[in-house]
Formats: structure tokens, sequence, C-alpha cells
């Protein structure tokens, strides 16, 4: 791993614990990755590094240019983390429909934010219209767009996440359930997992009312990091064995639970991850492991509704 100055050398290596009454005596042992022991809070710490590094690799980011990025929060904050270390300005277009925490750590981190309104929560419109907007300001200004959904360094970042994940779990994984918004999560912790376990049971998580992967139609919901209203192309038929789906109510719900009783607080998508994760641990019974994630900290969802 290169030498990182500052804070940025306290990305990834984060630790897994075992749920230790959720998942009920007839369930397969449940672990999560606890993605919050990242410097801003959240995995996209990970991906924003590795977007930046990556640019700079390629010799398409210049010393003081200007980045964008359209993001519902948590790659904001992370972009900002990374960009106020290495000297980039960065403008960000997100919306108000998103925790305010994250838009606060945004502007902390030195950010110039834009936002989009929306009185229909996270629709299938909105992201659309966050990506038309960086893309102007990138025409605009000559600012380098890093693009998140269409950013293949986005893996790279993530993939450290899976590798962690089999060298600390060190038994055999037999399934893992992650909630999809870019995908790069999804596809870079079980990518190595597949790898190291090939029969590993891979499970994509989205929101109930707007369950486009599994071929129903895009709506309105409010599991932040996610449930974009179009299929991420990290998603592809041969990357996932199975799709579970979770409503709104259900991701806060276990959320909720998983901070009650576990210990374990995150977000909603926090929440929906853990519930696939618990379905399948069910269903796989006994003697087996499932993986999941813990996006993010609780912290940044204090303002809304989640723990209101």
């Amino acid at each position: 791993m290169p030498h990182r100055p500052g804070a940025l050398a306290g990305i990834g290596k984060t630790p897994v614990i075992r749920l230790s009454k959720l998942p009920g005596d007839e369930a397969a042992e449940v672990w999560v990755k606890l993605e919050a022991a990242n410097p801003t809070g959240s995995y996209k710490d990970r991906m924003a590094l590795a977007m930046i590094e990556g640019a700079e690799a390629r010799g398409e980011l210049q010393p003081g240019q200007t980045v964008v990025e359209y993001t519902g929060g948590s790659t904001g904050s992370s972009l900002a983390f990374v960009c106020s270390i290495k000297g980039y300005p960065l403008k960000i277009v997100s919306s108000n429909v998103f925790a305010d925490e994250k838009l606060r750590t945004m502007r902390a981190f030195g950010a110039d934010l834009e936002l989009i309104h929306s009185d229909d929560g996270i629709h299938p419109q909105l992201i659309p219209q966050m990506q038309a907007r960086a893309a102007e300001i990138v025409a605009q200004e000559g600012a380098f767009a890093t693009d998140q959904f269409n950013n293949l360094d986005t893996l790279d970042g993530y993939l450290e996440i899976g590798r962690e994940l089999v060298e600390q779990i060190g038994d055999e994984i037999h399934g893992l359930a992650v909630y999809v918004g870019v995908g790069g999560a999804y596809t870079g912790t079980a990518r190595p997992i597949l790898e190291r376990w090939p029969d590993v049971v891979r499970t994509v998580v989205e929101p109930a009312e707007s369950a486009v992967i599994a071929g129903r139609p895009a709506g309105s919901h409010m599991i932040e990091g996610g449930g974009v209203g179009f299929i991420p192309a990290l998603i592809t038929p041969d990357s996932y064995d199975r799709l579970d789906s979770v409503s709104t109510e259900d991701a806060f719900a276990t959320a909720r639970e998983l901070a009650r009783t576990e210990g374990v607080w995150t977000g909603p998508s926090g929440g929906a991850s853990a519930l696939a994760a618990i379905r399948l641990a069910r269903e796989l019974g006994p003697g087996h492991r499932v993986v999941t994630l813990q996006p993010d900290s609780g912290l940044k969802y204090l303002s809304g509704d989640l723990y209101s």
C-alpha cells in the first residue's frame, strides 16, 4: 500500500463482529464489517480515495483542479475529506432529501455544495437531475468529474473489504448480503470471497419500493445510499445469485433494532443489508456464515426520521 498523508492512512482495516442476538438460534452466523471505523464514518472513504488516486496516476487530475461529483451524501463527505487533504477544490451537487449531517460534513471539509430540491424523497428522476447539473459544472469550469456511477476506480477501493473479510473470518463464508448503490461496495466485497469460496451465495439488496434490479418499476423511498431508479453498471446478472428487497419501514426498524440489541449503529441502508443477511442466515441454518456491511455510522442520521 502506498504511503498516504495524514488521516488518509486511517482508511481501511476495519473490524468485523458477529451478531449475538438478532439472527436467532436456528440461523447461520451473521458477521458485520464495521465500516463506520473509517475516518468520516463510512466505507465511501475507500471509494473516494481510489477515484482520486486513480485519476492522479493517469494524469487526468491536475494539481489544484476542481473536482465535481453528484452524491446523496456519504460519497460527498468522503470526497470532501480526501480533497481537503490533497488540496483539490470540490463542488458537490446533492439534494435536500439526504441527511443534513452528511451535507454539513461536506461543508465542514470545505466543499462547495449545490442542492436540488425534492418534495418526494429519492424519486427516479432525482439522481439523473443531479448528474445533469454536475455535467454542466464540469463543462463550464473545466473541472474533473469523479462520476461515481461510471468510474471503475470505485471497485479498486472496495475490493479491500472483501480481502479483509476473507482474512478476518478465516473459516468458509457461505453467504453475503449488501445493499446496492453504485454497486462497487457489493461487487468489491463479493469478488474476493467468491474467488476463495465459489459456492458462496451472493445477495443483492434493494428497496422494495424501487426494486428495479428485480424488474419492478422505479419508485420513491427513503433508504439513502441506493435505489437510484436504474441498474448500476457494476450489477450484471452474473454478479449475484439472489435478490432481496427491503421496504423503507423494515430497513428503519432493523437499523433501530441493531442499535438497541447489538450495539451496531448505522443508517437505513445498513438496516436493509442486515435484514437481508439475517433472512439469508435463517435460510442457510446453523453451521454456516453470512457477512454483511455496516456502511456508515448512525451519527449521520440523528436529525432525520430514523432516530427522531
